[in-house]
């Protein structure tokens, strides 16, 4: 006689005349980290075979068609989230699929934010930072995590939605306090939650400015929405009513400096690194500044951040689209710098 139970880490045990036997586990491509090096990051990305997902209760395993990088990916291939005990890991935040009842789903990529599919202790966390990636065939995800794909979007637009462009909308209509006709600044253009941050807020009404470095990117950044674009650090032509901050320390006292009387600072990254200069705090207090942090989205604002693509005709911006097999080509495009808008890798 024959008996089944779930076992440690959710995988199903089958007892034969008292003997466990584990399933057969198949093997999919993936793109994974197996080292970690804080100084070349790349030199731990592997491209090979990986155990598939095996079925975990509560959980449902996702057929990947499309799948986005985001500067997390490169963070963990640095250590930052990712630890040495948890390698090899497969890499990937973002994805849009097509789910074991052939539904085209949308994968929310924090974990645990409810307590779904997971302990009631467990902290959440980002896909990649506890669980298997979706640079991969197939992802394994709560079932909780999963929404409707809306059939406007394709499944490369849908996959760049639920980091970047979930982060960009929370920060814009959660936590910047802004509405229609006020002004916006966004440092770093080109990067991929500023781009959506430029696209979302000239949809929503918002007067959209801009800066970069990159003369090509600022002319790029008018082009989606923008009503003006500056070198970092330019003085604008006028003060603004929030700042969408993601370069860190190069452009912080810039972003302070820009804010009218009673503005808001949203920060969500420094990617040029977390300690400016100057951190401008007798201009914070005097006039009455707010200083927001913000970390990307929960559940109810990624569908409605679909809903707001889908009824508005928005589409995220693409740079380019790679199939899976060439991933490294993404992520060294990704930390040079020369990239506007997202990388999609293909299933």
């Amino acid at each position: 006689m024959g008996l089944c139970a779930v076992g440690e880490r959710g995988h199903t045990v089958a007892w034969f005349r008292g003997v466990a036997v584990r399933p057969k586990v198949g093997i999919m491509f993936a793109a994974y980290a197996a080292r970690i090096d804080r100084d070349q990051p790349l030199s731990g990305l592997e491209l090979g075979e990986r155990p598939e997902p095996q079925a975990r209760p509560g959980w449902t395993t996702v057929n990947v068609k499309a799948a986005s990088l985001n500067h997390h990916d490169l963070w963990s291939l640095r250590g930052v989230g990712l630890g040495e005990e948890s390698l090899p890991m497969i890499l990937g935040c973002d994805a849009a699929g097509i789910d074991e009842d052939g539904n085209e789903v949308v994968l929310h990529s924090v974990i645990g934010q409810s307590g779904h599919g997971v302990g009631p202790k467990e902290p959440r966390s980002i896909l990649t930072e506890r669980y298997q990636g979706t640079f991969a065939e197939k992802v394994t995800v709560p079932s909780w995590n999963l929404l409707p794909k809306p059939k406007e979007l394709s499944f490369q637009e849908a996959a760049c939605l639920p980091t970047a462009w979930l982060t960009a909308y929370r920060m814009l209509f959660t936590n910047a306090g802004v509405r229609p006709g006020d002004s916006v600044l966004v440092q770093g253009a080109g990067g991929g939650v500023a781009t959506a941050a430029i696209v979302l807020g000239a949809a929503a009404g918002l007067r959209m400015l801009a800066t970069s470095r990159d003369e090509a990117k600022r002319a790029r950044a008018v082009e989606l929405g923008a009503e003006s674009a500056y070198e970092p650090g330019e003085r604008l032509p006028r003060r603004v009513d929030a700042v969408i901050e993601t370069v860190g320390a190069a452009t912080w006292s810039h972003s302070v400096k820009s804010l009218k009387p009673g503005g808001t600072l949203v920060i969500s990254g420094a990617t040029s690194g977390p300690n400016p200069k100057a951190a401008e705090l007798n201009r914070i207090f005097f006039l009455e500044l707010k200083v927001v942090g913000s970390t990307m989205g929960g559940k109810d604002e990624l569908e409605d951040l679909l809903s707001f693509c889908a009824a508005r005709g928005v589409r995220p911006v693409i740079d380019s689209v790679l199939p899976l097999d060439r991933a490294r080509e993404g992520f060294e495009k990704m930390a040079g710098g020369d990239l506007f808008g997202k990388v999609v890798l293909t299933v």
